[in-house]
């Protein structure tokens, strides 16, 4: 019975289990299935609203800046009547013969009398004394008209008609006018002389402010013109507003522009302004619309679709929010985990709960990564212990053959009475030792290296008599720096045994230490019989030993020096049969502190 039980508990269990299984994958789908509607929904409504809203603005900016365009057109025809008429003032100027005269005088008050929008016409010289003019009346005193813009513009660009900006006429004792003065520097004939004079005409500027009024752009929008050169505000409807700060126009804005539109929040209202210059004189009309005018139904749009959203959404994200982050969310750590595993951090664990497959799948991530550093670190382990067994060994087969060999020849040069050089032979041999002991350190300075490497070839020179001849040429700056113990005595040994012993002339090992772009290289140069490409491959893959001398490999010193300071350095060796070999040894400069590791 118990039995039974237990594997009707078992089944049950399973079946739950596999029913939670399939639940949570299709209920996963199902959410993520609502999330994309809902984000269907709210990314076509924004791209409709966005391109409606678009459209409305492209439509309001073409109605805008067809009227800007007008109203352009109109000025610059009214500016054209006006420099044809300031054509032919100055024209009956030039022509005229003895100025002042009765003649000149009743031709411009006739060109006067054709426009009423001009105020008068004048000339004056260039010291500022009216010559003539109409209306003929008295010029009030201390008018400064020399200093007056027009005036200086006219001198300033002889024979160029210049605009002034709108201002009052206070030359003359009439009722002061607001007006346009257009001024032109030009030469006459005074008494017999030519002088330099300035024309004026004056243009009543009422008449362009009475075109600008009627202009329409909504119920707020207006129309206003700016001065190109000085930034200044030639007309704007609501000029006195301006004047006392009550109203802002960011007319700096609209200087980087010739032709064009912007919008413009500069008082909290969104705003379109068209830009249009008027040629020839440096005008620029700014048309100036508003927005919340121009798109009327964007805010019932707008409001309509949040609505609509909210009650959709009211029901919808709370879940799909919730489903979403239980979906991503550990997918995204578990992969983030990943990404630091596969870059090389291997200490990196993961705690992810949520579905029962991505659990169980952090669970495996987590073993798989803690198996793979054991593996690791027991490989680096044993890697390290084979080096350093590696080292030892060569280390201990170093010392004791070429004490074994050194002994024996001090024993023949005692028996043969050669006292002197037993004395300069153990004298080399206890400072070679010296060397090689240095303490159990495997670091040591470059002189000190030097130094063991001339003890050795001292010692060798005594038992080879006349065989060969070292030259050591070392540079000063170097003997300071760190190197590894031992690593210039296997090849000075090589070059001994192998280049050197059978030549039958004399040979010579040459040793040159040097800085070379913040690398010491050693030099080892030997003149003997060298050897052939085979024969060099063979010995830097350990495969050819020597029955003499220590019996350490060229390729053993190659490691130690890459296993110390890296893969950048190390040893390179050339020969050629009958010419001789060379090795070069590069190793990082480093001084004491600076870098370097010593087991």
């Amino acid at each position: 019975m118990k039995r039974r039980v237990s594997t009707l508990l078992k089944a049950l269990y399973n079946v739950m289990l596999d029913t939670m299984r399939v639940k949570s994958i299709q209920f996963t789908i199902t959410m993520s299935f609502i999330l994309i509607t809902v984000t269907v929904m709210l990314v076509v409504s924004l791209v409709l609203y966005n391109k409606f809203a678009k459209t409305a603005e492209e439509s309001a900016f073409l109605s805008t800046a067809q009227v800007i365009e007008q109203v352009q057109f109109n000025l610059e025809q009214y500016i054209k009547g006006m420099s044809d008429t300031f054509e032919v003032v100055d024209a009956k100027i030039a022509r005229s013969r003895g100025i002042p005269s009765d003649k000149l005088l009743e031709q411009l008050d006739t060109i006067a009398s054709t426009r009423e929008d001009i105020v008068s016409i004048h000339l004056f010289t260039a010291d500022g004394g009216l010559v003539t003019g109409v209306p003929t009346t008295e010029m009030r005193k201390n008018t400064r008209l020399l200093e007056q813009p027009w005036f200086r513009s006219a001198l300033d660009n002889p024979n160029h008609l210049t605009f002034s900006l709108p201002h009052i006429q206070n030359l003359f004792k009439d009722p002061y006018k607001w007006v346009v003065s257009m001024s032109k520097g030009v030469t006459i004939e005074q008494n017999g002389n030519l002088v330099n004079a300035v024309i004026l005409v004056d243009i009543n500027f009422k008449t362009l402010d009475d075109v600008f009024r009627t202009v329409s752009l909504g119920n707020k929008g207006y129309v206003y013109i700016i001065d190109d050169s000085a930034g200044s505000i030639v007309y704007h409807p609501q000029q006195q507003l301006i004047y006392i700060g009550l109203k802002y126009e960011n007319v700096e804005q609209a200087l980087k522009f010739s032709y064009g539109r912007y919008m413009d929040e500069s008082e909290g209202e969104s705003r379109l302004n068209v830009v249009r210059t008027v040629n020839n004189i440096g005008w620029k009309i700014i048309g100036v619309s508003y927005l919340d005018e121009i798109v009327t139904t964007r805010k019932e749009i707008s409001t309509f679709m949040i609505w609509l959203l909210v009650i959709v959404l009211f029901f919808i994200l709370l879940i799909s929010s919730f489903m979403s982050a239980r979906i991503s969310q550990p997918i995204k750590r578990l992969k983030k985990s990943m990404e630091m595993v596969e870059k090389g951090h291997f200490d990196t664990y993961i705690h992810v709960r949520g579905a029962d497959e991505v659990e169980q799948l952090s669970r495996r991530f987590n073993l798989m990564v803690s198996r793979v550093r054991e593996l690791m670190d027991q490989s680096i382990e044993e890697q390290e212990i084979k080096r350093k067994n590696e080292l030892e060994v060569l280390q201990s087969q170093i010392n004791p053959h070429f004490l074994y060999n050194t002994l024996n020849s001090v024993v023949r040069m005692v028996g043969n009475g050669r006292t002197e050089e037993v004395v300069t032979t153990i004298t080399s041999l206890s400072k070679f030792f010296r060397i090689s002991l240095s303490k159990g350190k495997n670091i040591i300075t470059i002189g000190e290296e030097i130094e063991h490497i001339r003890n050795y070839l001292i010692i060798q020179k005594m038992r080879y008599k006349d065989k060969f001849e070292y030259e050591i040429h070392v540079s000063e700056e170097v003997l300071p720096y760190k190197t590894l113990k031992l690593i210039l005595q296997p090849f000075v040994e090589n070059a001994l045994y192998h280049g050197i012993e059978y030549m039958v002339d004399e040979g010579l090992i040459e040793l040159i230490v040097s800085m070379d772009h913040g690398k010491i290289l050693f030099e080892i140069r030997d003149n003997g019989v060298g050897m052939s490409e085979e024969t060099l491959k063979s010995i830097m893959n350990g495969q050819v030993k020597s029955d003499k001398g220590s019996g350490v490999g060229l390729r053993n010193v190659n490691e130690r020096i890459q296993l110390y300071f890296g893969m950048d350095y190390g040893v390179h060796v050339s020969s050629e049969l009958e010419e001789g070999t060379t090795v070069r040894i590069t190793i990082p400069a480093i001084l004491d502190g600076e870098g370097g590791s010593e087991e």
